[in-house]
């Protein structure tokens, strides 16, 4: 009784110290993953993260005896159900999920288990005796006997993801040498700086976000304007339809000033500025025409030099 009350000490003590080193933790879910796969996983996280497990009544008590420490791990209360675990890490979150969920291995099909994804049987030789042939029936898989083996003559789907496998279904797939499930961590929560969210968030881009965050500001900024209540982003708005209000009454009046002298000497005299652009137009083009008239005639004098003249002349 003692030694595990002194363990459950040391956990407590652990995931204390893990909380105040480590900003963010993953909350992962650990079911079928085998022994094997967690040395693994411990050993390609090493130097980046830390891996604990525990029983969830153990791990919610010692959550509960650091909330007055960390108010903020309230958060994790919820989403400690099930087979789960701690990952806890500093490093950029994104790679450490994808080396989390990298490690994974192909299992066969157990009767009672729970599929994840549809499983097609593929079309071909089974190698097995044709004796076999009720069995494929059963499961209303259309097959041929080729050269004494049962032949499967068209892709059929067996499980359906979502549904749990059946024993006929478990046995079929042994039997074919098909293993179409994976096992491995997978990731329910993500912990960072006090917030929990969903781990598909770490797959949004900056350029997403940006863009978002564009979109808010618009509307934000048309939400001003049409009220009338000013707001940061919409005075850069505002100070450009006062100024042009402004020089609207100043072109209707006769009150001037810097901004408005051009637009008004151009208001009055329309025919002087009508007149600046087609000149400075034909001095551009004539200026270019003589630069190509005087590239014709450089080449012509060369050409006259080389007259007469060989190469061993």
């Amino acid at each position: 009784m003692g030694g595990t009350r002194e363990k459950k000490s040391e956990y407590f003590v652990k995931l204390r110290e893990l909380f105040t080193e480590y900003k963010s933790i993953f909350l992962v879910g650990v079911d079928n993953v085998s022994s094997q796969q967690m040395h693994e996983i411990r050993r390609a996280l090493r130097g980046e993260a830390v891996v604990l497990m525990g029983k969830n009544t153990m791990v919610r008590r010692a959550i509960r005896g650091l909330v007055n420490e960390f108010p903020e791990l309230e958060r994790l209360l919820p989403h400690i159900r099930g087979n789960v675990g701690f990952v806890f890490t500093n490093g950029d979150l994104k790679q450490v999920r994808d080396k989390l969920l990298s490690n994974r291995v192909r299992a066969p099909a157990r009767a009672g288990a729970m599929s994840t994804v549809d499983v097609f049987v593929p079309p071909g030789n089974t190698g097995m005796e044709p004796g076999k042939t009720s069995f494929f029936q059963a499961l209303s898989i259309p097959t041929k006997i080729t050269r004494g083996t049962i032949e499967i003559t068209s892709e059929i789907q067996v499980v359906f993801a979502g549904q749990r496998v059946g024993a006929s279904e478990a046995t079929l797939l042994n039997m074919l040498n098909i293993s179409p499930f994976t096992y491995g961590m997978s990731v329910a929560q993500v912990y960072d700086n006090g917030e929990v969210f969903a781990s598909e968030i770490l797959d949004i881009e900056d350029e997403a976000l940006v863009e978002e965050f564009t979109k808010a500001i618009t509307a934000v900024s048309c939400i001003s304007l049409a009220t009338g209540f000013p707001t940061i982003v919409a005075v850069p708005h505002l100070l450009v339809n006062n100024y042009k209000n402004v020089l609207a009454i100043s072109i209707a009046t006769e009150y001037t000033f810097e901004g408005s002298e051009a637009i008004k000497d151009r208001l009055a005299n329309p025919d002087a500025y009508a007149s600046a652009a087609p000149a400075a137009a034909a001095g551009a083009a004539a200026a270019g025409g003589a630069a190509e008239e005087e590239a014709p005639a450089e080449e012509a004098e060369e050409s006259d030099d080389d007259m007469g003249f060989g190469l061993f002349d």
